[in-house]
Parts: C-alpha cells; structure tokens; sequence
C-alpha cells in the first residue's frame, strides 16, 4: 500500500489554541472592527479608507475577493465590502514589499517551511525574480530577459501541449482573452483553471439540463423570492454581501431554508453594519428551517422531497407541479416520474443524515411555493455525484416552473472576483467550435480543435512528463489542488514554472527545474499605457460585465498589467505572430474591440461597459430559453449515492476559515466558528467523540483511504463541535494532502475534497 505523507506541526505549537461556543450572528460591529484591524495593520488606517471608497463602487475598482454582484443602480455611500472584500485588498494594498533584499536573506527552502499564513504576510512583489537550476534563492531579473528565458524554452518543447497555462479567478476579461489567444496562437488547448476545481460540476450540470452553464437569478430576484434554499454553502464567510440580499428576501416576506453538515452561524442571524437600529435589535433572523444533512446526503434530500412533492401532486392534481411550462418548456418528464415511482422514500431519508419530519417540512415548503431558488457553492460540486447533485436541484425547479421568471431560478455563487468572465472569454480545455472558428477568423491563426488538460489532467501529465513548462496566471496552485503531496512532485518535474503574482506564495517555492516570478500590478492600482489610464471589466456570479479601474499608486515601479505581461509573453514566443500585440495593450478599448468581435452578447462593448452598472450578457434560462441539442429544458435521472465507507472511518470535508478567501490566509482566527489562534483543528461530533474515545483537544492524526492508497495529515486537535454525526471538518490547504488525485466528480472531473474517507488515530 502507497502512503503519502505531508509535513507535519510539533504538538507544542499548539498552544495558543482558544476555542468557544461559535456565536449565533454574523457581521455587525465585530466584522467592522475586523476589518478595519487589518485595513491598519497592512495599509495604514487612512489611506485604508481612501481605497475601500473606491471598491466596487462607479468609477471604482472591482474586489479582488468573491464574486457576488453589486447593486445594479445606486450603492451605499458608506462602503460595497463585506469584512472579507476588507481583508484582500489589505493583502493587496499592502505596504510590505518582498524584494531583492528579502531573497538575498532568505532562501526558497526556508520560506517553504513557514506556514502559508505567514508565507502570504510577506507582501507584494517589487520586481522580476528568476531561480536557476540548483540555485536556493531567486534573484532579480529584468523583465526583458524573463521574456526572453519563457519564450525560448516554449519554442524549444517539441510539441506545444508540453505546456499548460492555467488562470485563477483574479484575472480580468482582457488579460483572459489575450492568455487563451496566446495559448491557441502557440498551438495548446491546456488551459486549466480555477473552475476546474469547483463549480466545474454546476457549469457540466446546468449545461447538460438549461443549456448554459451559468446561474439564471439577478440580485433582484432574490428580493423577490418566495423560497431560497442555501445548500452546501457557507456565505457568512465566503460571500457576506449575500445576506444583505438574504434580509431583502425576508423583508419581502420570503422564507429561507439552509441545508448543511454544519451550523453555520452566517445564516442564522444578519446584523446590518450600516443600519444602527438593527444593531440594537440584534439584526435579523434570516433560516426558517435548517437541514443538517451528513456529508453528501443531498441527493437523498432532493429526491425525498421530490417524492413528497410527486405524492402531493398525485393527490391534488395540478395543484404542485407547473404542467404547463412542463409541457411547453421540457423533456424526459416521464422518465424522471417513472424513476421516482421506483425510489424508496424512507432509504432516501436514512441516506439523507435528516428525520423523517424535517425531510417533510422542506417538501412542505416546495410544495406551497412558486418562486424559489436554489444557491449552492462547493458543498455540492465536490463529490463524486457533482453534477448529479446540481441536476437534481433542477429537478426539483423544472416541475416548479421556477425558472425563467421574477424571484425563481438557478444560482452557482462563483468563489472568485472574475471566475466566471474567464470562462466566458474561452479559458477552457474544451473549447467550441464556433468559438474557435471566430477566433481563428479575427487573428488569422489556426487554433488547435484537440481538447486540452483540466486541472487534474495537467497535475497528471506534469507527473508523467507530459508537461514541461507550468505558466499560471495569478493563484496558488500548488496550494489550492487536491494531493498536495502529488501535485508538489509533479510540479518539480517540469523544466520551467511561470508565476504571474501580486503576492508570495507556496507555488513560488514548490517549482520546476527553472522558475520565474513576473510581478503584476493588482486591481487597486493605476494601470497606465502611453500615458492614459486604462480600466478592464469583469464578470460577476449573475452575469454582469462592469468596470474596474484603479487610482491608487503601484506598489513597486517595475510592475506590469496582466495584459501587458501576456503580450510580452506571445512577442517572445511567437515572433512572427501577425496579432498586434503592442496595439492590443496601448489602449484596451482594442482588446474590448476584439472581444466584441469573438464573443456573442458584447455588441457594443466598450460603449456600455462606461454606463454605470455595466450590463448584463445574454442568459437564456433567465428568459425561459434552452440551449440544449432539444431546446429544451430537459429533466434527469439520478441515482443515490453509494456512500459505504469502513463502519470505523469517518466522511471528512475540506472547509474555510472566516480568515480566509480560497488560499489566501489573512488570520489565524475562525470568529464564526468561536475557534481562534490555530488552523491546524478537526471538528467533530461530540457524540462521536465519545464513541470513539477521543477527547477534546486531543492531538490526532488523519489517514484518507481510496482504493489501496492512504494519505496522511498529522497533528490535528479534536475540537468538539456542530456538525452531522460521522462527519469532520478541518481547513484547506492543510488537509489538501488527503484528497486523492482519482477521487473526482464525474463528467466535470473536479476534485472530490467535500467527501474523503478518513480514518482517526492519536
């Protein structure tokens, strides 16, 4: 059996660990205090405040943080930032610098050894770094030469998919458009990235059933909604302006179901910071119900209530199902009633982790409702059943009729700032044809048809030598994949590893035979071309392209835009390339041209891009349109998951901290949660714990098992807490290690980091 090991804490560093009952509200008062903590520590208080006036504000910038829309007319005066849009553009603006001197006094080996909290406070990056082969420390190098070094070795690979080029959601639409040209240009498909890894299962999932792979709702409709059910996500800390428009839906007199192994205090009860009155009140309840399904019981969940929902139906004809739109709008109707007719209601509610009565009250719900939506994040996207866990959820809106109208839909909550404008301007492994045949016509240059590597792909083929150069565009690869253990390895069997980066981190250190840093400015800051400020756009959860320009001062002089970065890679690449790159970046209207040219639904972009808000690209499941090879909206069957593990293991889910955005580690603190001063903690069952024999506290060790390879993460403290029996949770990256490179969602091929099999020993 093959074992797998990763670097462990000595148990002495543990403590400092502080833990209390997690509390029952969010936001408020602390969340303001929060922020402006570390507003100060990193930037200084005023010239803090100076910049967060100006994020996600008209004229302003875009957060580098979720994605979560912004009101579409008028915003607050008092800020559009949430804690966490507070904390990332402290890291961002930050005026600590990592710079010739910092890597002079401090070797790649060593920095590796710090944790990936203080990895990250190091700061920004001023300049060029080149680490040569053999070398243990970077040393500066000029941007001329950095070009020259990639370019070289890309001409150099006997075949152009010995090269990947993965983007992180940070991106902008224009950086992305110009990155996909100068990957097709060069002649590869392998452009994996941050979706790969988790709303992969929502864009297969919704395509395969509506037609597009993106979310159907607008902000205003969840004001609108009747029923929103939030299921496998945690937005109190991963999207805090969602419960603003949470308390709009109530307001309006809308209920509010949350479905997770977790009680999550962010949607329990909201307290508005900018609404004194509700301070004193204490804010406001926003669940109705809460589910506390186990680990991957949502399927099992869906489906009881589908049948519940079918039995009512059956009952009072025509009464719960919307016939018509049924009729109209769908197809395979009768083989998802057929399927029901053969499902056991009571196996569905033992594999839910629910009783029998909550499993009611959810139908109930379905049932008397007409305008619901669904919101779901990486709870349901990473697991073996990915995609099946989102079809289901369409499902269940389809015989609704709850979708294409007022208050009812789909909605994906994307991680990441411009996650979903990458995917838009074609970073994807498996482009379209009429894509690529718009592309090749408006550059004159042939793209390859061939499919490319997703994520997993690319960590399996740099492994097998199947990848030699890794250029990644913005994010933390080696720390956000799953097999940390693997993927380090693979990483290092490449010749040459790119990091295009605002900050240091772990993939800096985790590198190729060769490695380059090319520093980049970040969304904050003034982006000048031939003397002229330039803005780029970006894409949010509900399809929105805006504005975002930045004002603010660069951290370091010798910093370049992404575009122009990407333009100085495909010059010294392809040097007989006809694409005017040098025109593309002297004005980014020219890039925005392009576009327009390749992309359907930015008619007129550069023109309605200035208008305040931006505008919205076309949606067809927003308008009750389906793309599908039917054109319609098409009902599927999906079976139960089969989750049989050791009767003495239990189901592990990778979570986040509230200090923390994906990778990126602002504190060592978990307020919602009441665990503060450590990272390195498993939540668990306190009637597990007692069955199991540990205490709270106790130092343990994590073992994953997946087929006859085990994974192992130790020294881990047992803190006793809310969550589904059988199930635990600890932080990522620290339990990335555990994820198996095999174990992922099919058809979307995303890592399976919600649903790991673990055993626990002392």
């Amino acid at each position: 059996m093959n074992t797998r090991k990763v670097a462990i804490v000595p148990p002495e560093e543990f403590s400092k660990l502080k833990y209390q009952q997690a509390p029952e509200s969010t936001v408020g008062l602390p969340a303001v205090a929060s922020a402006m903590k570390h507003i100060s520590e990193e930037i200084g208080l005023i010239d803090g405040l100076k910049v967060l006036n100006k994020m996600n504000q008209h004229g302003g910038f875009d957060c580098p943080g979720c994605a979560w829309p912004d009101p579409d007319k008028e915003r607050s005066g008092l800020g559009e930032y949430c804690e966490n849009g507070a904390k990332a553009i402290a890291e961002e603006a930050t005026k600590k610098r990592v710079d010739a001197s910092f890597f002079r006094n401090h070797s790649v080996e060593e920095i590796s050894l710090w944790d990936d909290y203080h990895i990250g406070k190091s700061g920004r990056i001023t300049e060029p770094f080149y680490l040569a082969k053999d070398s243990s420390h970077y040393a500066p190098i000029s941007w001329e030469e950095a070009f020259e070094k990639i370019g070289s070795k890309l001409q150099s690979l006997d075949n152009p998919n010995l090269a990947a080029f993965y983007t992180s959601g940070r991106t902008s639409n224009e950086a992305a458009f110009m990155y996909q040209l100068f990957a097709r240009a060069y002649g590869t498909n392998n452009l994996p990235d941050c979706s790969n890894m988790c709303h992969e299962s929502s864009g297969t999932g919704l395509t395969k059933t509506l037609g597009i792979g993106k979310g159907s709702v607008t902000l205003e409709d969840i004001h609108q909604s009747e029923l929103v059910v939030v299921i496998g996500q945690n937005p109190g800390t991963n999207h805090p302006r969602m419960l603003a428009a949470l308390e709009k839906c109530k307001q309006n007199g809308g209920t509010i179901v949350s479905v997770n192994p977790i009680h999550e205090a962010g949607t329990n009860v909201f307290v508005d910071p900018q609404n004194p009155l509700k301070i004193l009140k204490g804010g406001t309840k926003l669940e109705d119900l809460y589910l506390q399904v186990k680990i991957n019981g949502d399927v099992a969940l869906l489906k009881a209530a589908l049948l519940l929902m079918l039995k009512a139906e059956e009952d009072r004809p025509g009464t719960v199902f919307d016939h018509k739109f049924i009729e109209k709008e769908c197809d395979n109707y009768q083989a998802l009633i057929d399927h029901l007719h053969a499902s056991d209601f009571g196996t569905c509610v033992i594999e839910s982790g629910l009783t029998d009565e909550e499993v009611r009250k959810f139908a109930d719900l379905l049932i008397a409702k007409k305008k619901i939506i669904f919101c779901w994040a990486m709870g349901l996207t990473q697991h073996e059943n990915g995609v099946e866990n989102v079809q289901e959820i369409v499902n269940i809106l389809l015989l609704k009729g709850s979708i294409g109208k007022p208050g009812a839909g789909t909605c994906p909550v994307r991680g990441h700032s411009n996650v979903q404008g990458d995917r838009t301007m074609g970073i994807w492994e498996k482009p379209k044809e009429p894509f690529l045949a718009k592309l090749d016509k408006q550059f004159q240059i042939t793209s390859p048809r061939a499919h490319g590597y997703d994520t997993v792909e690319t960590i399996r083929a740099m492994n097998n030598g199947q990848v030699k150069v890794f250029i990644g565009m913005g994010g933390n690869f080696i720390s956000a994949t799953p097999d940390s253990v693997f993927t380090g390895e693979a990483m290092k069997k490449c010749d040459l590893t790119v990091q295009i980066s605002t900050k240091l981190n772990r993939s800096h250190l985790v590198t190729g035979e060769e490695a380059i840093i090319l520093p980049c400015l970040s969304r904050s800051e003034s982006d000048y071309q031939n003397g002229k400020l330039q803005f780029v756009t970006t894409e949010n959860s509900m399809g929105v392209v805006q504005k975002s320009e930045g004002s603010f001062e660069p951290a370091s002089t010798d910093l370049k835009s992404e575009p122009a970065i990407v333009a100085g890679l495909a010059k010294a690449t392809l040097p007989k390339s006809q694409t005017d790159w040098d025109h593309m970046i002297s004005d980014y209207d020219h890039i925005r041209d392009h576009i327009e040219a390749v992309i359907p639904g930015f008619e007129d972009y550069n023109k309605k891009v200035r208008v305040k808000g931006g505008f919205y690209l076309p949606n067809g499941a927003r308008n009750g349109e389906f793309n599908t090879d039917s054109q319609k909206a098409v009902f599927t069957i999906n079976p139960l998951p089969k989750n049989t593990i050791d009767s003495n293991h239990f189901v592990l889910m990778t979570i986040r901290s509230h200090d923390q955005f994906n990778t990126t580690i602002y504190g060592m603190h978990d307020r919602y949660r009441g665990i503060h001063n450590e990272r390195r903690i498993l939540l668990m069952n306190p009637k597990d714990m007692q069955k199991h024999g540990f205490e709270k506290e106790q130092v343990v060790h994590l073992t994953s098992h997946y087929g006859k390879e085990t994974r192992e993460a130790r020294n881990f403290k047992v803190i006793p807490y809310d969550i589904a029996k059988g199930c635990l949770g600890a932080y990522f990256p620290e339990t990335n290690v555990l994820v198996p490179i095999d174990h992922v969602a099919r058809e979307s091929n995303t890592p399976a980091s919600k649903f790991i099999e673990v055993s626990v020993s002392s």
